[in-house]
């Protein structure tokens, strides 16, 4: 298949299979946290997501100053190095309590995003030096997307496999050795990869302060018609995505009678979301391996559509008999899967081809703020919203919005063509 294509560059393969690995320890991570969390606090489990987002988007907004005048490559092997450190805190205070420290959890989550806020916009920077042949570029950019969605199988698969056989306390020991693993894989790349032909270094940006450097991520992406419409939509998308399956996903799981911190309900919610990432990484695949139309925004906002149809479903499956919950959980999941692809790789490829080298990583953090702004205030707004009309309700009014942006986005962008959209020669 074409998108494996890239994996025959050394760099690629060996980049690929760090980012394999610690996208699935973070699975294992966010699952556990979000059991905990629910079981602990319940539908004000939210406020928890609410801390990660803000954190998040104040280490994306506070570190761009700094992290574009980095070597990028030691920027990311830093970044993985933090947040393993991180995490292993954490497992050695809860070992030694018997318990989560509510402090170390909370500095780790801190830790964890300002990782998150040096590595991603990086990755973007220095993949396209990675890649041999630039046609490849749409599958380069499927396959490291692929990480993502095959740990949306495989982790949730692993959660529900070892849930009754090791203590969740080891989910997060699992994350950090993969941390590391990614950090091992992109030393491995200094060796076999000179860094001025694959890797970026350091820009210096003289006195650009952080505000600079905002506003300068902000108008690169701007100024593409599409981009700039789906940096406007980000925010309300990921964070009606978070509130469904970080939140409202697990909730409705307990109503029916399965513990949050039980093995039967933990692994319900795992098998839910193995169906999701195994619809994820199918859809990966097909897309991944085919080149940007000239008018992609069908694809992407049918993307959205789907994606939306999906959530909603997800709530409307409340409605079927207790026997057939959980195969209408796992088809809904599945479906809203399939949208994810038809969006992201487009616009990755879209970002990295029209977006000048210098204003790459600005764009990707700008962008990663949206994103974490949106988290924010859906994390803010769900545990009242869920209080007020109920968990149902709250899951189809996510979908609902979903589709409201992919049909707003057809309406509006039906007719946009760029010379040029498909892969570079």
């Amino acid at each position: 298949m074409r998108i494996f294509h890239p994996l025959r560059t050394t760099a690629v393969a060996l980049i690929w299979g760090g980012l394999s690995l610690s996208a699935v320890g973070d699975q294992l991570y966010a699952v556990a946290l979000s059991w905990v969390a629910v079981g602990v606090l319940g539908s004000n489990a939210g406020y928890l997501g609410a801390l990660q987002a803000l954190v998040a988007l104040l280490a994306v907004l506070g570190i761009g100053r700094w992290a574009d005048r980095w070597d990028q490559q030691r920027g990311m092997i830093g970044a993985d190095f933090a947040r393993a450190a991180a995490l292993l805190v954490v497992v050695t205070v809860w070992l030694a309590t018997g318990g989560p420290d509510v402090p170390q959890l909370v500095g780790a989550i801190v830790v964890l995003a300002m990782g998150q806020a040096v590595f991603q916009p990086a990755l973007q920077s220095v993949l396209p030096g990675l890649v041999d042949d630039p046609r490849l570029l749409p599958a380069a950019n499927g396959l490291l997307d692929a990480t993502d969605r095959s740990a949306r199988l495989l982790g949730p698969g692993l959660v529900a496999l070892l849930a009754g056989i090791i203590p969740m306390v080891h989910f997060l020991t699992l994350d950090a050795l993969s941390f590391l693993a990614s950090a091992a894989a992109l030393l491995l790349i200094r060796r076999v990869r000179s860094r001025t032909r694959g890797l970026m270094a350091s820009r210096d940006k003289g006195r650009e302060t952080n505000w600079h450097g905002i506003v300068r991520g902000y108008r690169a992406t701007a100024a593409h018609p599409l981009l700039g419409y789906l940096f406007a939509t980000t925010g309300l998308l990921n964070g009606t995505w978070y509130a469904v399956f970080y939140l409202g996903l697990p909730l409705l799981i307990a109503h029916h009678g399965m513990g949050p911190l039980g093995g039967t309900g933990l692994g319900v919610y795992g098998l839910v979301l193995s169906s999701y990432g195994f619809a994820n990484l199918a859809a990966n695949l097909v897309f991944g391996g085919r080149s940007i139309p000239s008018r992609p925004q069908f694809q992407m906002f049918g993307g959205n559509v789907i994606v939306g149809s999906g959530m909603a479903l997800l709530g409307l499956a409340n409605l079927l008999p207790f026997q057939f919950l959980l195969p209408g959980l796992a088809a809904a999941a599945a479906l809203s899967a399939i949208g994810g692809p038809m969006k992201d790789i487009p616009m990755a490829v879209l970002r990295q081809t029209r977006l000048g080298p210098a204003d790459m990583a600005a764009a990707m953090r700008v962008y990663m703020a949206m994103n974490s702004a949106g988290t924010l205030l859906a994390m803010l707004i769900t545990p009242t919203a869920l209080i007020l009309i109920g968990i149902v309700p709250v899951i189809v009014a996510c979908g609902v919005a979903y589709i409201t942006v992919g049909v707003i986005g057809l309406a509006r962008h039906g007719s946009w063509i760029e010379a040029g959209v498909k892969q570079p020669a």
